[in-house]
């Protein structure tokens, strides 16, 4: 590409300087850029986490900073920080709970009584299952003591859950935590005491089972499955351990190692198996010969997959669809020696459930240009705790808009432009082998406008996909789509779509038709297309 700024005769101070007047900050790669504010980063915090760190800090450096960060949002307001967490918790935006739990966790240590008070009032719209309940109090636990608020709070989740759930919960979930800090039901309901009344004698008698494992006494009725549960835990024939999962309706959970061994005691718990725990089993459905070409159970799980009602009611994230189709494609799993042939049926409706999971997201119909950073760093570290790359995400977060926008340009950049051929007709799989093929090298966030400029592009927006440590270009991001405005004559607007849970962006604050969002949130389409339109 030929020099435009030499050509336009531009002076400028280069990216490793900040530009004269504004409020701008180095990033970690000694390149100058915007500071997000607290409230952008206790998003990106609470969507991204910090799990595998950056190419320029390591997961513990980015974890420090970003808890102070989460921190100062609780003790400037609490209220504002809790209702936040509780929003992006229930709206199932958020890849993985883990850091929605950790800021809870925080929240209930604040030094506000009104806060402490407003965070223990929200676990049970946060913490909705055993798992989560177990993950946040061993947060809880490390940060502050046992009061009598938080018993409450714990003994109240215990008690207004409905009878049948808490059975599931109890079964599903028996401990959960790191090595040396993991919380069972047993350890909370002998800290908590939750007291059920008299007269709900199958929620006392699940309680004292749960405390007395070994306890010889009969369960009530309303506790079948319960019941069932320990009778298959005691068996070793799989046509009985059939009848119980499908009379019974028991999760893989309260299966023995033995019997996940048989395919028939796969196919009883396929039948009743929710959404993620199937994506997370389709490996093993196919290693025990269930999932082959033509079988009722590749039926079975290419119809669930094609259920976009189902996919919302389990709050099933398009990471986690995305991370079970690049896993489950390979034919391995990422740890053991866990083997399979992937059932193409099956790889293609995984596909189609990637898009599907999104919020839903219309056509703009304004000219677009994405630009996806291609620069060494988006090659290392991982997005939100999942096996994917910051390029392997922004690939597939592209063909989202590819497939909903009919005006759109993709090009790959670095300090210079790279050549990339997307098209909406592409499965996933295949532009992520196209994109690993490209050159990767130093970071120039602002090539996308450069390129614009240069070509005479008509671009309504400019969508890219970044960890925003830009540093190698001679004229800053922001400057070169100021100039393209003049240049064009089109008011032309830049969205940032971050990736990593650093506290910088390439957009300008105080510009109102530069946007930031956050990478990989579910809703991060559907946000892009109303800025990009005007409807936010």
């Amino acid at each position: 590409m030929k020099n435009i700024l030499k050509m336009l005769g531009w002076k400028q101070a280069g990216q490793q300087a900040p530009l004269a007047g504004e409020a701008m900050v180095a990033n970690d790669a000694g390149g100058y850029v915007h500071a997000l504010d607290d409230w952008a980063r206790l998003d990106r915090f609470l969507i991204l986490g910090t799990e595998g760190g950056t190419y320029y800090a390591s997961e513990a450096r980015l974890t420090r900073e970003t808890t102070q960060v989460v921190a100062r949002c609780i003790d400037t307001n609490g209220a504002r920080a809790i209702a936040r967490i509780v929003e992006l918790s229930t709206s199932g935006r958020a890849p993985k709970q883990d850091p929605i739990l950790f800021a809870l966790a925080l929240a209930t240590a604040a030094t506000d009584p009104a806060t402490r008070a407003a965070a223990l009032a929200a676990i049970p719209r946060v913490a909705r299952t055993g798992a989560q309940l177990q993950r946040l109090v061993g947060y809880i636990d490390g940060l502050r003591g046992w009061g009598r608020g938080l018993r409450r709070a714990i003994a109240r989740w215990y008690l207004d859950q409905p009878l049948g759930e808490l059975e599931l919960q109890a079964l599903k979930y028996k401990a959960r935590g790191e090595k040396g800090q993991r919380w069972s039901h047993r350890d909370m309901l002998r800290l908590a005491h939750p007291l059920a009344p008299a007269e709900d004698r199958a929620r006392r008698a699940l309680f004292d089972r749960i405390v007395r494992p070994d306890s010889t006494d009969d369960l009530p009725g309303e506790l079948a499955r319960f019941a069932a549960a320990e009778r298959l835990a005691r068996t070793s024939d799989a046509d009985e351990a059939v009848r119980l999962i499908v009379d019974h309706r028991l999760p893989r959970e309260t299966v023995s190692t033995g019997l996940l061994r048989e395919p028939k005691v796969w196919e009883a718990l396929l039948a009743e198996m929710p959404m993620t725990a199937m994506l997370r089993s389709l490996g093993k459905l196919s290693q025990v010969g269930l999932l082959v070409s033509g079988s009722a159970a590749e039926r079975q799980v290419v119809a669930r997959l094609g259920d976009t009602g189902r996919l919302k009611r389990a709050r099933v994230h398009p990471l986690q669809v995305l991370t079970a189709l690049s896993v489950y494609r390979t034919g391995h799993g990422l740890l053991g020696k866990l083997a399979w042939l992937p059932a193409p049926a099956v790889v293609d409706a995984l596909d189609r459930a990637f898009y599907a999971a999104f919020a839903n997201v219309t056509a703009t119909g304004k000219r677009m240009l994405i630009g996806l950073d291609v620069s060494g760093s988006m090659g290392v570290g991982t997005v939100a705790g999942s096996p994917l790359t910051p390029w392997e995400a922004e690939t597939a977060m592209a063909l989202v808009t590819l497939a909903t926008e009919r005006d759109v340009q993709v090009v790959a950049f670095q300090d210079q432009l790279v050549p990339l051929a997307l098209s909406p007709r592409q499965r996933i799989d295949d532009a992520m082998q196209a994109m690993s093929n490209l050159p990767f090298g130093r970071t120039d966030c602002a090539q996308p406008m450069l390129y614009a400029m240069e070509r005479k592009l008509q671009v309504d927006a400019f969508v890219i996909y970044t960890d925003n440590e830009t540093w190698a270009g001679n004229v800053h991001p922001s400057a070169a789509l100021r100039q393209y405005r003049q240049q064009s004559g089109i008011a032309a607007k830049l969205v940032v779509v971050g990736l990593t849970s650093t506290g910088f962006t390439i957009a300008d604050p105080t510009d109102p038709a530069m946007l930031d969002v956050v990478g990989f949130d579910a809703a991060a389409p559907a946000l892009i297309g109303d800025f990009v339109a005007g409807r936010l």
